[in-house]
Parts: structure tokens; sequence; C-alpha cells
């Protein structure tokens, strides 16, 4: 029996999920393991790339049960951005995964920010030096762990290293090359970066695009998988770029909003268009761009008011909340400060407006409501820009929520697309995979397993009361900023 199906890996922060895609009728295999997470200090984010390989095989395992290993045609790979993962001259990590919203790296930042004054860094790269940066993390650990930065002769992403560890040759795919600051829009070295820091240089790996094969399973890695040894390993992309794709966006105007742990909204454009509001990736179809805002909190910030209110059934407290004033609590959702369209790690979250007539619904409801304003604030800087919002869709955990999905379609004033059964990155991992395999004749072919389902619309009643309600909740951002920071500085 010939070989067409392929497999997708995607690295969460708190997941490995692996899915199976068979040409014919999609995903029709999935698993997933747990991650855990370490902050030793402070403002520490790290992970063990050795639990990510784990569980990718657990999870490869799993879902190649039943199907059969030599069906299996290629393996690609996707993960969370821009990930930090130092190796040595045998591939192995010289120390924990440095994740991307670790803040330990500030002096550099602020240190190499100075640096690059003069140079147009955002134009050429895409993105501002901010704690997102990778040359700020890198210019930390030579300082702080000399011993580990001597024996590192490469710096990648997460699955960039996990294809490299399963027989991957060294590499980094261009959108985690473009995000990490170290590359220009071209995916070639950004010299500016390299001058200031010159021991990077000789540490950076060679860019490749998503659909390129990299490799061959070894023997090592057919062991570990469960897998025939020589299968070809295909660069996947970034998370938050494959799991857009694989919610049908693909033509210019399409946005999405991608109710995760923290919150992300992308648009499709025909160009590149920089800004230090927001992110620039490429789309995995050549030719398109994806402008992106990552919010610090989405749903991690509802599961904190779920866990301070003790909200056992949120479906339940979904309804409740449904009946409560709209806009009457305003929340500023800063818990964990804030990326775009903001960038300031120093914001602390904010509830104001409350009487004694406020229940815990109106709170509740206030932190749904908070999160849909950040993604408006995050949607006028993509119209600032001149970027065309056209077709949205709404996707990932939080989209379970009908009363969240209505907020947000009242908030945006758009209707919201839904996808049925969104695998997430992990099927635009399997899409890339199978067009490196020749098993699809390119990235195109992913609409054929985008399943829509019914559309949210703005409810009319509402949208003023939002208007109304937004144009407060900038001026309460505004006002107590000072005082937020302050407090996150004690």
């Amino acid at each position: 029996m010939t070989a067409a199906f392929t497999i997708g890996i995607d690295i969460g922060t708190t997941a490995v999920k692996a899915a199976v895609l068979d040409p014919d009728r999609g995903i029709v295999a999935q698993a997933s393991r747990s991650n855990r997470l370490h902050s030793p200090h402070p403002g520490w984010a790290e992970a063990d790339p050795a639990m990510w390989l784990s569980n990718a095989a657990g999870a490869v395992r799993e879902v190649v049960r039943g199907i059969g290993a030599h069906r299996i045609a290629a393996i690609a790979t996707s993960g969370m951005v821009p990930a930090v993962v130092a190796v040595d001259a045998a591939g192995i990590p010289v120390r924990p995964a440095i994740l991307q919203n670790d803040t330990r790296a500030a002096l550099e930042v602020t240190e190499l920010a100075g640096a690059l004054r003069a140079a147009d860094t955002l134009a050429r790269t895409g993105s501002p030096v901010s704690q997102q940066s990778v040359a700020p993390k890198l210019r930390w650990l030579a300082r702080h762990e000399p011993d580990a930065w001597r024996r590192t002769t490469a710096v990648m992403g997460s699955y960039d290293w996990l294809l490299v560890a399963l027989g991957a040759r060294v590499h980094v795919e261009r959108n985690w090359a473009i995000e990490s600051g170290l590359f220009d829009l071209a995916a070639l070295p950004y010299e500016p970066v390299l001058r200031a820091l010159p021991e990077i240089g000789s540490r950076l790996a060679s860019p490749v695009t998503g659909g390129d094969v990299v490799g061959e399973l070894s023997v090592e890695g057919s062991a570990l998988l469960g897998l025939p040894a020589g299968l070809p390993l295909v660069a996947g992309g970034a998370d938050h770029v494959l799991s857009a794709f694989g919610a049908g966006l693909s033509a210019p105007g399409d946005w999405l909003i991608k109710l995760g742990g923290a919150g992300d909204i992308l648009v499709v454009s025909p160009e590149p268009v920089t800004d230090e509001r927001f992110f620039l990736d490429e789309h995995p179809i050549a030719g398109r761009y994806l402008p992106n805002g990552c919010m610090a909190t989405s749903g991690s910030l509802v599961r904190w008011v779920q866990g301070a209110l003790g909200i056992e059934d949120l479906a339940a407290m979904d309804a409740e909340a449904a009946g409560r004033g709209a806009g009457e609590v305003l929340c500023l959702p800063y818990f964990l400060g804030e990326k775009t369209p903001l960038n300031d790690p120093e914001l602390r979250g904010v509830f104001a407006g409350f009487h004694l007539g406020h229940t815990r619904a109106d709170l509740y409801r206030a932190g749904l409501e908070g999160v849909a304003f950040a993604f408006r604030h995050n949607a006028e800087s993509f119209r600032d820009r001149g970027l065309a919002l056209e077709r949205a869709v709404v996707t990932d955990g939080g989209a379970t929520s009908l009363l969240w999905k209505q907020i947000h379609a009242s908030v945006l004033g758009a209707p919201l697309g839904t996808v049925v059964d969104h695998p997430g990155a992990a099927l635009g991992a399997a899409v890339l995979a199978a067009c490196g395999a020749g098993v699809l004749p390119g990235p195109e072919s992913i609409e054929r397993f985008v399943r829509s389902g019914p559309t949210v619309d703005p409810d009319p009643a509402l949208t003023d009361r939002y208007d109304d309600a937004y144009a407060l909740w900038r001026e309460l951002g505004v006002v107590t900023a000072p005082t937020m920071r302050a407090l996150g500085r004690l």
C-alpha cells in the first residue's frame, strides 16, 4: 500500500499535539501530551526540550496505532515562536529552552535597542527590539551562563530543534528567523545586530521555507517514534501562522481571532506591512504575508477568573453572565503585562466600575469583554496601517463559548465565522509535510480540509453600547498605566 498519510506535530506551551492527515479525508487521528513549564526565577519561562521529544514520541505512537507506520509519508512540525534552543555540536541542548514570554533580558533589550537606534530595524526585520527578540536573550546567556554559551554552536526554535533531534540537518524556519530579529525580511542575517553582538554570527543556522525537506528520520528517531527510518522530515512553521493557515485564512483581508491561552490576531496581506504595534510573518502561500498581534492573556485570564471565583461550571456561568449588563464593569486584561499593541511588560490588570449590586457574573463578563476590547485595540492598529479586515474567523478553546463569540462579534462590529473541529497548527504542519513529500501539490490544498461552521453575528442592541464602553476602556488604560507600572515594579 502506497504511503500517503502525513503527520503534523505542534509544540505548544502547555502540550505537544500530533495529528495524522489523510489527503482524501482530512485529519483522521489526534493525540496530545501535557508539557511542564519552569520558572526558576521571576520573569523566567523555560521548558525541557527532552520533554518535547518524549511527548512527541508518545503522541505519534498513539496516532499511528491503527493506521500503520508503513502508511506514513512524511513528518513536519510547528511550535511556539520564537522559543530559543541553544545546542552543541551534536545538536544536544546546552540548557533548557528559553520561551518567547521570558522577560529575563530586560537590560539587554535596552542595550540593544540603544545600539540599533540609528538602524531601520523595524522596517528591515518586521519587529522592534523587544522582550520577544532573540538577540538580547543570547547576550544574557553569554553574560550569565558563559560555559553554556561557549558550548553553543547553533541557535534554533522549538519545532526546528525537534526535527533536528529526529535526524534533520540544523536549520531555522523562515518565520522563526524573521521573528527572532536576527534576520531581515528576506531571511538574510541582519548585519546591524551582528555588528552589535558579533559573537552571534557564527551560531546562526540557515533559514528554510515551510514545506522544504530538511532530512530523513534517523535510526534513533525511528526507534523513538515507531516509524520507518528514512522518512522525509519537512520544515513546518510557527504555530500562530499554521493555525491561521489551518483555519482557512488565505485571501487578502481574511483575519483571525484566536482565543487560546494568549490571544492572537492575524490578517492576510498581499505585501509586507511593518509597525511597532504588531509583528510580521510570511504566509505559507508564497507572496502573502501575515501581520499579527499577540496579547499576553486571553483564555488564561478566563481561567484565572474561574479559579479566583471558584467557578466549576463555565457553561452555567456563561448563562448567568449573559443576563448581566454589557460594559458596566471594565477589565484591562494586562495580568501578564501586555504584548501588542502596547509592548509594555510592566502593566498590570484592572477591574473598574463595581457597585454593591454587581455580582461575580459581572466580573466574569467584564473579563470576557476586556479581552474582546484588547482584540479591537489590535484590529485598530491594523486599520491604521491600511490593512483591510474583511472576512473574520474565530478559533481555539475560547471559541467553544457562544457568549464569548457573541461579545467579540459585537465589540468588533464584524460577523465571525467559525471552524468545525479546528485541529490548530498540527493540520497546517501535516499539510506542509504532504507538500514536501509530493502527496499534495501545494499549500493551497489546505482549503479542502477546512470545515466552516455557523457564523456569529454582532448584536445590534449591543454594538453602540460597546462603542461607548470601548472608548472608556481606552481612557482607563491611559490613566491607570502609571499606577500599574509602579505596582508592577514592586
